[in-house]
């Protein structure tokens, strides 16, 4: 089999709630994605999304997902695309670094292996370990009372894990974190995440502020070192996720016990290859991952529904489905949450057919 065309597709996905707010005064109104379909000359179509968070979250942008692939979508063309850790090595060989640029081709070629073996993708990564998903919410950097009230309704819905956008003025998110833990059940899950938004003078005094609540502190610091330090000055459970982008990122946190969890983003490590890798690590050395991406609709939330449902439970600490963020549906067949849980189709592949009235035509077309 041999990869014969790669066609990319532009599509505006709006929020939902208007606008997501993080750390730095960043925020986003309508995400810029990119569907990507690689075709074969067995007839079969694997298909994918890329969906960056702005320009200002990690060093990838929505454009530059498009730019990526017209780079080496050409030497793509005639590649066995169920050879994946072949075709992975091709691409880093002939483009380095830009992991996100090629996170779609290897996604639309696991969603091809699953087409060519009639097996869902999730069962190829190492098959069903559990049946329900348990979704995080995120919730937007806001007033302490606001975000509380978005928390309580969301709880409404069946949530139980929710992920706090910090990473401001270190009072304005002391309280912040104490509005919304007040409202929670004991049982329920509370994640503070600064986005890399503080200096260490300020995480320090917000981890100290809140050392009496039950909440995880995630990614205080810009840099590994910087969050490190924070690491050892609380007892607080720690997360990583923007310092934590490849193989030998996770290999050294965990020789030097920098996190208790980390957010495993699929498009940001390169794609499921490489996020099953990383992955089988993590359980290999116990550490719970958040299975996520850095945004997107239908096919990303499908992504991960299909790593995240190969995923041992005690394991996957949470997941998204970015789909419910967003008001554009791109494709039939996507997981959809029903009480803060979703699940992966049982489909071959990823499962899911894109809607060509949606997406209208490509922009780019690579033979």
């Amino acid at each position: 089999m041999k990869i014969t065309a790669i066609r990319i597709y532009q599509v505006d996905l709006p929020l939902r709630e208007g606008r997501y707010n993080w750390s730095g005064g960043n925020f986003m109104e309508v995400f810029d994605s990119t569907v990507v379909a690689v075709e074969t000359d067995a007839g079969i179509t694997g298909y994918a999304e890329c969906c960056p968070l702005g320009s200002a979250y990690l060093p990838s942008y929505a454009r530059g997902v498009r730019a990526g692939l017209d780079e080496i979508g050409p030497k793509l063309i005639g590649h066995d695309p169920t050879d994946l850790w072949p075709l992975n090595h091709h691409m880093d060989a002939v483009l380095r670094g830009h992991p996100y640029v090629k996170a779609p081709i290897d996604i639309a070629c696991w969603d091809i292996l699953g087409q060519v073996a009639g097996l869902p993708v999730y069962k190829l990564l190492g098959g069903g370990e559990q049946d329900k998903i348990a979704l995080y919410r995120a919730i937007s950097q806001e007033d302490a009372g606001r975000m509380a009230e978005k928390i309580a309704g969301y709880r409404a819905e069946g949530y139980t894990k929710f992920q706090l956008k910090v990473g401001g003025d270190a009072a304005d998110d002391i309280a912040r974190i104490r509005a919304c833990r007040a409202i929670l059940a004991p049982t329920d899950i509370l994640v503070a995440d600064a986005n890399t938004g503080w200096t260490k003078a300020d995480a320090a005094r917000v981890v100290a502020a809140v050392r009496d609540l039950d909440v995880y502190i995630e990614q205080p610091c810009m840099t590994y070192e910087e969050s490190l330090s924070i690491r050892r000055r609380t007892a607080l459970p720690f997360v990583l996720d923007e310092n934590i982008g490849s193989v030998q990122d996770l290999v050294t946190g965990i020789a030097e016990d920098a996190f208790d969890v980390i957010n495993l983003k699929i498009s940001k490590v390169g794609g499921l290859t490489k996020a099953k890798q990383m992955r089988d690590l993590c359980v290999s050395h116990s550490i719970p991952m958040t299975i996520e991406d850095t945004w997107g609709g239908d096919i990303v939330t499908a992504t991960i529904a299909h790593l995240a449902r190969s995923t041992p439970e005690r394991f996957c600490f949470t997941a998204t489905d970015f789909n419910s963020y967003v008001t554009v549906s791109t494709a039939d067949g996507a997981p959809r949450r029903e009480h803060g849980f979703m699940t992966a189709s049982d489909q071959p592949g990823l499962g899911v057919t894109p809607k060509w009235d949606v997406l209208g035509d490509p922009v780019q077309v690579i033979r």
